[in-house]
């Protein structure tokens, strides 16, 4: 099999020498995504809780425009700028992920790219059609 290069048209863009979403049979391996709206070009801003929203949401629809869905994320890996705002990120992330939850490792990380504050990164399963 070999891996397949695949930039969603709904989604962010990515913004450096990267691919959105890389797949290799019926898994896609999605880079991290921030909290840029597809929309308006502009990062979402303000409280945490917002910012993951915009986070599920870019990722919810670069897996739908794959054919897959936040159903069928194996796993994700959360980067939070402030491990303080785990609690209200992991308020919205409950929401959008279960209740069959993916694995998951939550990091802070040192500084996160555009000051956001989360970013996530998901491998899913593509479903046969």
């Amino acid at each position: 099999m070999r891996k397949r290069v695949f930039n969603p048209t709904k989604g962010p863009e990515a913004k450096g020498p990267y691919s959105t979403v890389v797949c290799h049979g019926n898994i896609a391996y999605v880079s991290g995504q921030g909290t840029l709206d597809p929309a308006t070009g502009e990062f979402v801003r303000g409280s945490i809780e917002a910012q993951t929203e915009r986070v599920l949401e870019n990722l919810k629809l670069i897996l739908e425009e794959l054919g897959s869905g936040l159903g069928y994320v194996l796993k994700t890996t959360v980067y939070l700028k402030d491990m303080d705002d785990f609690a209200a990120m992991n308020d919205v992330y409950d929401r959008y992920m279960g209740p069959k939850f993916p694995a998951r490792t939550c990091i802070q990380a040192g500084r996160l790219p555009f000051d956001m504050g989360v970013e996530i990164e998901a491998i899913a399963e593509i479903p046969e059609k």
